[in-house]
């Protein structure tokens, strides 16, 4: 087997990247969660759009005579400005998410193919009569899935 990645993080590792996240939180408060209704129904801002609303504010700041009265100025530009900052944040931090979704990928591929070749490895050992491995494989078979039943499970029981 070909090993690709080997990763471990350590303690202060983990302790600084609890507090780094928290940092972040902590400097963005006003950050919402939404139901899943509102992420369909809200229309969505994609690169044209983020041009159309930079061009929109910018047109109506210069021309107030066309501005509804019920169109408030104060919230359309902190609207404008404040998506313009969290795309600043959002785009490093999308690409640090998928980092860490592709070394997640990648260290659970190797974690699973390791324990599939001791699985394989156990198999042969339970139907040799090796001792005690036919309680292993039995535990192990009922957490795979996809699981065969060719080994009947010993009526000893097995402690988690």
């Amino acid at each position: 087997m070909e090993n690709k990645i080997s990763f471990v993080i350590s303690d202060e590792a983990k302790a600084n990247i609890g507090k780094a996240i928290e940092t972040i939180i902590q400097n963005l408060p006003g950050l919402v969660n939404l139901t899943a209704v509102d992420r369909r129904t809200l229309p969505k801002m994609g690169d044209k759009s983020f041009a159309f609303v930079s061009k929109s504010f910018e047109y109506a700041v210069q021309n107030p005579k066309v501005i509804p009265g019920f169109l408030d100025m104060a919230e359309f530009e902190k609207d404008t400005i404040g998506m313009a900052e969290l795309k600043k944040v959002l785009i490093p931090l999308r690409q640090l998410v998928e980092k860490l979704d592709d070394t997640t990928l990648l260290t659970g591929s190797e974690a699973l193919s390791s324990a599939l070749v001791f699985y394989t490895a156990l198999k042969g050992a339970a139907k040799a009569g090796e001792p005690g491995m036919k309680t292993v494989y039995a535990d192990l078979q009922s957490r795979y899935p996809g699981h065969s039943k060719s080994i009947a499970p010993v009526n000893n029981p097995v402690v988690n």
